[in-house]
């Protein structure tokens, strides 16, 4: 079911290592994201794949996206269909096969057990167990929607490492929180608004970086799961949300003095135009360009 099949990832590509392969009406897709090194991603339809009994050395989860997924797990046949979430503890045998004629489609996320038990101390405060989920298959759609997000995100070349790494995170957090057998008491959010503050300058003075979440959280001097909740809760929104906001504002100025729309979206460290267009449009609700016709017809402070 969750077997990586045996493909040298040789394609080489600006902000991933990956390779694609298609045979019929089957397709694999296989990811490396640099900015995070030991997770895998795989993006894969099949049809008359027949996974044999065999385990994992790390831990597996993902989202079925069409179709349906049967596998024998934990002493027990079972289904995953559209929307469901399918995992695999580390070492734990199954299998896996098409439960309907039409296959499935899945987008699996593959770490070490190391990783999933940095997540669970994290999110303690301190040394804990690695977690272990008793189902392989959950029916939560919220978390589905999260698990499925995660993975479009890490596709995408443009975003951060801020970005890739709190998604990450808050999607095994979400997981281990909701449905690991003994999950792990989050540390009490306080008053932290002088650690959050000291983040926030940090962001305003390297917003052109392709800044860490472990950065940010030395500065702040919290672990990095406490620091997205305490910044969320103090701001509103989390750190790489703010970073992006910080990105788009220093953006709009230097349109305004007259910057091109590409070398603005350089200038603020976004990878290319469209990536600053996508995400000025979100925070601004107009284009660059928009903008940049408003300045050369009118006056930018009464813009918006």
């Amino acid at each position: 079911m969750w077997a990586r099949p045996r493909l040298e990832l040789t394609l080489r590509m600006p902000q991933a290592i990956g390779m694609s392969s298609r045979t019929g009406g089957e397709r694999v897709k296989l990811r490396r994201v640099p900015a995070l090194p030991q997770l895998e991603l795989m993006r894969a339809t099949y049809v008359q794949q027949r996974f044999a009994r065999h385990a994992h050395e790390g831990f597996a989860v993902g989202v079925i996206e069409s179709g349906a997924l049967g596998f024998f797990y934990r002493g027990e046949n079972v289904v995953a269909a559209r929307g469901a979430v399918n995992l695999a503890n580390p070492d734990e045998p199954h299998t896996g096969h098409a439960a309907v004629p039409e296959g499935w489609t899945y987008r699996m996320f593959y770490l070490p057990a190391e990783g999933l038990k940095q997540a669970a101390c994290q999110i303690a405060g301190r040394r804990v167990p690695l977690p272990f989920f008793p189902a392989g298959v959950i029916q939560d759609d919220a978390l589905a929607a999260t698990i499925r997000g995660a993975h479009v995100t890490l596709e995408d070349d443009g975003v951060s490492t801020l970005e890739r790494e709190s998604v990450v995170l808050l999607m095994l957090s979400c997981l281990i929180r909701r449905y690991a057998d003994a999950p792990p008491v989050p540390l009490r959010i306080g008053n932290e608004r002088t650690p959050v503050q000291r983040a926030r300058d940090y962001i305003e003075a390297h917003c052109t970086e392709d800044v860490s979440i472990r950065c940010l959280a030395a500065v702040a001097r919290l672990s990095p799961y406490h620091f997205i909740r305490v910044f969320r809760q103090e701001l509103g929104l989390p750190p790489h949300s703010y970073l992006k906001q910080v990105r788009v504002r220093r953006a709009r100025r230097l349109l305004s003095l007259g910057w091109s729309i590409s070398a603005a979206a350089l200038e603020t460290g976004f990878v290319d135009q469209s990536h600053l267009a996508r995400n000025f449009k979100q925070v601004l609700g107009f284009t660059p360009g928009q903008f940049r016709n408003f300045v050369q017809y009118g006056s930018p402070q009464h813009y918006a």
